[in-house]
């Protein structure tokens, strides 16, 4: 870890309006990567919106890192693992709370199946057949709209560093601040816009926590295709063969 980005209280008013402006505010804190041409991962659903309006702010490609998490028997929403899509899926267990929880071997292997059958379910309905843009020697926005326990994010930043990553840049709205200063341990640089204390959990930071859907996920991805991954080269494309057509 290289560097931790966090405003000061007077630059972040909390809670959010919503994932879109977080996402906005996440960019402008994030722009002197956009000549670097990064490319901006999403974690679905939820980091979809947020890194929308990073990607269209710094110009930049958007793609999605599919992970799911493994939940506590019972308490589907605090993980003990986290499962990551891949050509070899990486698998990664928290192994305090395994510690904790004691589930059994069968349990994790159902979970780990169950979980993966999402994925692939995400794939097919995200995608629609498109493969997965190539992250080797890229410099690689990871965004989420927060972390919680940081359990499904360590699974993905670990993911992308075997996966060759040039640089690996953590960036989300909302943290606590003991999650984050571990997981900025395996990123080259982390962006943070808040470390409210007492934490408790993401949405309480955001005034519309409504749960993003399938179909806005696919909608958001679909409007970036639409666009050049680089508008400010795009322009320069065009002004150099107008001025070839011109002579």
């Amino acid at each position: 870890m290289e560097d931790v980005t966090i405003p000061s209280a007077s630059e972040t008013n909390l809670p959010f309006d919503d994932r879109r402006q977080a996402g906005r505010r996440l960019a402008a804190a994030l722009r002197r990567f956009s000549a670097g041409e990064p490319l901006v991962l999403a974690l679905p659903r939820g980091g979809v919106p947020v890194a929308f309006e990073v990607a269209e702010a710094l110009g930049a490609e958007l793609d999605l890192i599919l992970v799911r998490k493994i939940g506590a028997p019972g308490h589907a929403e605090y993980g003990i693992g986290a499962v990551v899509d891949g050509p070899e899926p990486q698998f990664v267990l928290n192994e305090e709370a395994v510690r904790l929880i004691r589930p059994s071997p069968d349990y994790i292997e159902a979970e780990k199946s169950r979980q993966l059958e999402e994925i692939e379910r995400r794939r097919r309905v995200y995608r629609q057949g498109r493969p997965a843009i190539p992250v080797t020697g890229r410099t690689v926005i990871v965004v989420d709209d927060g972390i919680a326990t940081g359990g499904t994010m360590r699974a993905v930043l670990q993911a992308l560093r075997q996966a060759a990553a040039g640089r690996i840049v953590l960036a989300v709205p909302v943290a606590p601040a003991d999650a984050l200063a571990e997981l900025s341990a395996l990123a080259d640089e982390t962006v943070c816009l808040a470390t409210p204390e007492p934490f408790r959990a993401v949405g309480l930071h955001y005034r519309d926590f409504e749960q993003t859907t399938d179909e806005e996920v696919v909608r958001l991805l679909d409007a970036t295709r639409r666009r050049p991954a680089n508008p400010s080269a795009a322009s320069s494309r065009t002004l150099t063969l107008r001025g070839a057509n011109n002579r």
